[in-house]
């Protein structure tokens, strides 16, 4: 889509000035300056990869294609070596006095699959042979999920700005649809836009000045045409490729998700990582490429990733429901439906055997702390993310309340909960202090649909319970 605006925009073929008027780049001092002055070459890099059997064999097919096209178009030119793109291009240049826009979709193609070493190498070389330092060339313009790949200390292509997931700098707004635009096309379709927030939000960006909070723009356009949430952006991917990275076998990687699963962020180091889908040296490593590949959302100030929203949310739940290593976890998931119905009901037996079941499947959270205690709690009732915003130690007037489940604006029948949690004491300690805090203002409306509750595990392993309805 974005090389075809492009391409639109650039192109001197084209007759597309009545189309940008009315759009903000009209108003750049630029834009008669640019407009529909260009030769544009357009490449789908993904179907020269395909339809050939090596990359020799591609960048072959794919000079051979470009200068039949271009000798096509322009008969008449006196060129030095009509076998050679690179001279040919600068032969129309030179009698045109126009010059290139490139425009390469998938130009990653190549690095996500497992071709030697060499033949990266060779594709590599032929993209800087033909972009960088040429007097035909105005702009080149790549898109992909991978940054530019490096060999040693220096990138083949380094002539180029990088934009990507973990570095966006100047283009953050336009990664995708911004609040506001969400926002506006929520009005226009009569949608609710919290929960448009809720599935598709979540990718948040920084620029010098701004924070932008971005909406994946595939998924905000079906759920508006079709007027109805759900997962799209992942029903342009396979679970499959999620299943396969989460699955590695890497120190630390399945307690990352597993913290992820429970709203929590990782940290993570991105400075290792090889811009590639096929070498991989730890669970940072593989963390980085979800990021790349948008299934995590990095947050460039701490350091840290998480599951940006609903809807990746869930294809991290179908990624493990067939993966072993992860079947006490997808177990978990699914049972917090009923733990969620028991904590409604009162039943402090039945959510204390709940949460201690959960625990108990959840092996690699340590017994020792309370924050293994809270993400277990937050995997127990993991279904309550369908009613409840989730808040973390949401201040009160005195300390924080370990964790808040705040109804959505759509099932404020629910009441509100607050859970204390304690490790090796009692829960009427719990209780008790959750009582000693002041309430905040965010619950105050619930006055009369709140519920406290406390949750202890000792020694010995043993969870114990305390549900109290409160009136504030």
């Amino acid at each position: 889509m974005a090389a075809d605006m492009l391409s639109a925009y650039y192109g001197n073929n084209e007759h597309t000035k009545d189309l940008f008027k009315n759009l903000k780049i009209s108003s750049n001092p630029s834009f008669e300056k640019h407009i529909n002055q260009y030769h544009v070459i357009k490449v789908d890099m993904q179907f020269f990869m395909t339809s050939t059997s090596s990359i020799q064999e591609m960048v072959h097919k794919l000079k051979n294609d470009l200068i039949t096209e271009m000798l096509f178009y322009f008969p008449t030119i006196s060129y030095l070596n009509k076998k050679e793109i690179e001279q040919v291009m600068n032969g129309i240049f030179e009698a045109t006095n126009q010059k290139f826009v490139i425009l390469i979709d998938e130009w990653d193609c190549v690095m996500r699959r497992n071709y030697s070493t060499d033949e990266k190498k060779f594709y590599l070389d032929f993209l800087r042979n033909w972009m960088k330092d040429r007097p035909y060339l105005a702009l080149a313009y790549m898109t992909g999920i991978l940054p530019i790949k490096k060999y040693g200390e220096h990138s083949t292509l380094n002539m180029f700005d990088e934009y990507s997931m973990l570095r966006s700098y100047s283009i953050a707004p336009y990664f995708g649809f911004t609040q506001e635009e969400v926002q506006s096309l929520c009005t226009k379709y009569q949608m609710d836009f919290n929960e448009a927030k809720s599935w598709y939000d979540g990718y948040h960006f920084l620029t010098k000045n701004s924070t932008y909070s971005i909406y994946s723009p595939k998924s905000v356009v079906d759920a508006m045409l079709n007027e109805w949430y759900d997962s799209y952006w992942t029903q342009t991917e396979t679970y499959d490729a999620l299943r396969e990275y989460i699955q590695m076998n890497y120190e630390g990687l399945k307690d990352s998700i597993i913290e992820m699963l429970a709203g929590n962020s990782v940290a993570i180091n991105t400075r290792h990582f090889q811009n590639d889908m096929t070498i991989f040296n730890g669970k940072d490593d593989i963390l980085t490429l979800l990021v790349h590949l948008g299934y995590l959302t990095y947050n460039v100030i701490d350091q840290t990733v998480s599951i940006p929203n609903k809807e990746v949310s869930r294809e991290f739940v179908a990624s493990i429901e067939t993966v072993n290593d992860y079947s006490e976890v997808f177990s978990s998931i699914q049972e917090s439906k009923h733990l969620l119905q028991s904590l409604w009901n009162l039943d402090s037996i039945a959510v204390a055997q709940g949460v201690e079941k959960a625990h108990q499947q959840l092996p690699s959270l340590k017994y020792n702390n309370e924050h293994s205690l809270s993400c277990t709690i937050e995997l127990a009732f993991y279904y309550a993310r369908e009613y409840y915003t989730v808040i973390h130690e949401l201040p009160t007037g005195k300390g924080f309340a370990d964790i808040c489940y705040l109804p959505k604006p759509g099932h404020l029948d629910k009441p509100a909960v607050l859970i204390e949690l304690k490790w090796n004491k009692d829960v009427d300690t719990a209780i008790k202090q959750i009582k000693r805090k002041d309430y905040p203002d965010a619950l105050k409306a619930y006055k009369g649909n709140l519920l406290l509750c406390g949750i202890n595990y000792d020694n010995e392993k043993r969870h114990t319970c305390k549900i109290e309805q409160a009136s504030l």
